[in-house]
């Protein structure tokens, strides 16, 4: 499921953009029809613009009916009716997917035999200062086996004892859902820590999901600004 919005603060229609050719959002369709990991893949909008672009183009699209506000809201509309177990989350401006990292995301749950992880998500290990302390990146912590703590805009852990060696991990918005957790989510009201941190992560933990956090080393090439397109179409031409 790739939701897809057609209005953004930071870079309004974005994923109309062109980049090489292709709009933004027709080109992250494609790269994850050609990981060949999944059985389905759609376009899930509230903008007959992007349905149209996607339509076109021979793809798969699902309206939202209703307003939401993230992601997970919208992805859960769409799926309430399909027969599924499993659902991948990727990010509509994110053209270049890391197959790689998909995978393993999917073998959290081949590997779940008891069926106890309710979400997959990445995490990807930060050194920079300026990234660590930065409010746009969401930091997560991990328990000794991986499962997620919490996650925050704020610089976590504290690193009080400076002879302690620390890691710093960012959060990357790509999530692999059972669908029941997803539907949880969905009818739960935003709950009082993700309101203050303005991070859907949270709402999964407060009503007493479980989150395996996979790590990567591959940082995605996202599109959120016009510099990011600029990069993005210097990627494409490598």
């Amino acid at each position: 499921m790739i939701p897809a919005r057609y209005s953004a603060s930071r870079f309004p229609g974005k994923l109309m953009k062109d980049l090489g050719g292709k709009t933004v959002i027709l080109r992250t369709y494609e790269a994850a029809l050609n990981t060949n990991l999944f059985d389905e893949v759609y376009v899930v909008t509230d903008s007959e613009i992007i349905k149209e672009n996607i339509s076109n183009a021979g793809g798969k699209v699902i309206m939202s009916t209703k307003k939401h506000e993230c992601g997970s809201d919208r992805i859960a509309e769409a799926v309430e009716n399909i027969d599924t177990d499993i659902v991948i989350n990727v990010q509509g401006d994110e053209p270049f997917i890391d197959k790689v990292s998909l995978s393993k995301l999917i073998d959290v749950f081949k590997q779940d035999t008891y069926k106890r992880i309710d979400l997959a998500s990445l995490k990807v290990e930060i050194t920079n200062k300026e990234d660590i302390e930065n409010p746009n990146n969401v930091k997560v912590i991990t328990d000794v086996d991986n499962l997620a703590i919490y996650f925050s805009r704020s610089v976590i852990p504290y690193h009080r004892d400076q002879n302690i060696h620390v890691k710093y991990y960012k959060h990357k918005g790509v999530y692999a859902f059972r669908k029941q957790a997803l539907l949880d989510f969905y009818k739960t009201p935003m709950t009082p820590l993700e309101a203050s941190e303005k991070i859907e992560a949270i709402r999964y933990q407060e009503i007493g999901k479980k989150i395996k956090m996979v790590e990567t080393a591959v940082e995605a090439v996202g599109i959120d600004t016009p510099e990011d397109l600029e990069k993005a179409k210097k990627h494409l031409n490598l």
